[in-house]
């Protein structure tokens, strides 16, 4: 036995073996999405200790927390925004679950009406692709460059 013998194999055999674990471990952990989940995501139980014409602003508050987003339009209104998500790799997350809840506060601030709204009830939303136009001239850097040549403030004295 030479010296190249020993132990030339070994190293490399086990260098591969360390490489197909590592890329059998990458390709698992692509394949497996991930959740997030984001917002408020209301116990039923807590929801159902809420009744419309009883409960109070500040009742909701302590049970609830404080809401996502309040109504700029509609009055006193309170909304609590959740959803959970998947991902997968690199693609796009897709949206699984959402839940909304609307809670309508009477003038006595008193919940008069509440209701779920959930992912199958949501509506898309189209964008528009127009521009807003706006005043002036296109000009490349160079352009910009040279036109500032020479226009220099004096100092004041």
């Amino acid at each position: 036995m030479t010296g190249s013998d020993l132990g030339a194999s070994p190293p490399r055999a086990l260098f591969y073996k360390v490489a197909i674990g590592a890329l059998l471990l990458a390709v698992v952990a692509a394949c497996s999405p991930r959740v997030d989940n984001r917002g408020h995501h209301i116990d039923p139980e807590v929801l159902a200790e809420i009744r419309p014409g009883m409960s109070t602003r500040e009742d909701v508050l302590y049970l609830l927390g404080s809401p996502s987003t309040v109504s700029s339009f509609q009055g006193p209104v309170w909304y609590y925004i959740g959803q959970r998500t998947e991902k997968l790799a690199f693609f796009k997350p897709d949206v699984t679950e959402r839940q909304v809840v609307e809670v309508v506060f009477d003038d006595s601030d008193r919940v008069s009406e509440m209701r779920m709204i959930g992912l199958e009830e949501g509506q898309e939303v189209e964008l528009v692709e127009r521009e807003t136009p706006t005043e002036g001239r296109d000009m490349t850097i160079l352009q910009q460059f040279l036109g500032n040549l020479g226009r220099f403030n004096p100092p004041a004295p």
